[in-house]
């Protein structure tokens, strides 16, 4: 079912998101060479308790750490622990951050120091993709249409959009109804209606779409092992445009 959010409740949810936008810019400066996933992971526990808040990702159906840090190839779900930063790898941090009782939800990808330039065009066309999708949801269109924005802008590049994980309502609960593909028919699936909260999470791949799970029950990486992007914000759907919640 999906929840329609009201204006107290809005407000709550921006609180939530400004602070997982914080902690995302404080992990994102944090991605330098020599620096590990695991130190990543305890700076930005260490800010969103700070303010506080909860690391959403916690221990939530038993994920170790407190955001996600997948490097290169790694497309979501990354666990953060001893592997090392190097040079020219691209690290995608979501974050999540439960405060007053509603959580907020975001990524991005960032270059250790000078990444080629096949990686940076894939985080420019990813990052892109997220703001067309942002676009995209406007109040009577439909979920179908975020979807197929994402999708018309970054597969004429030659890029996959993975398709087993998708975006998803955010509220009192991290993942709420409905889901939102990154892919889809235009005019196709729910209609957006004033009052709803989405996360559109736009995760591409430099090459095929095609993903696996690593043995530890949760790292996904690409097939090709290519490199992946992931971009994230939390949005509200209003009478007069998207607004974005996870601003800092």
């Amino acid at each position: 079912m999906i929840v329609l959010k009201t204006s107290k409740e809005l407000s709550a949810l921006r609180r939530a998101g400004q602070i997982t936008a914080q902690a995302l810019q404080v992990g994102g400066k944090a991605v330098v060479p020599g620096a590990t996933t695991g130190e990543i992971d305890r700076i930005i526990k260490e800010f969103i308790v700070s303010k506080g808040a909860k690391p959403s990702f916690l221990g939530y159906d038993g994920f170790p750490g407190s955001a996600c840090i997948s490097v290169n190839d790694q497309v979501i779900h990354g666990i953060p622990g001893k592997r090392k930063i190097e040079e020219g790898d691209i690290v995608s941090i979501d974050v999540g951050a439960f405060f007053d009782g509603y959580h907020g939800d975001s990524a991005a990808t960032f270059a250790a120091g000078n990444a080629d330039e096949n990686a940076k065009a894939l985080m420019e066309a990813t990052e892109k993709s997220l703001r067309a999708g942002i676009a995209a949801a406007q109040a009577g269109a439909r979920i179908g249409d975020i979807g197929h924005a994402v999708q018309s802008l970054v597969e004429p590049l030659g890029y996959g959009v993975v398709r087993e994980f998708v975006g998803h309502g955010v509220g009192k609960d991290l993942h709420e109804a409905p889901e939102v593909p990154n892919y889809g028919r235009a005019g196709h699936g729910p209609r957006l209606m004033p009052g709803m909260v989405i996360a559109i999470e736009p995760m591409i791949n430099e090459k095929s779409p095609a993903i696996k799970v690593l043995d530890d029950g949760w790292t996904v990486v690409t097939a090709d092992r290519g490199l992946s992007a992931h971009f994230e914000h939390t949005i509200a759907i209003t009478e007069t445009g998207p607004v974005i919640l996870t601003l800092p």
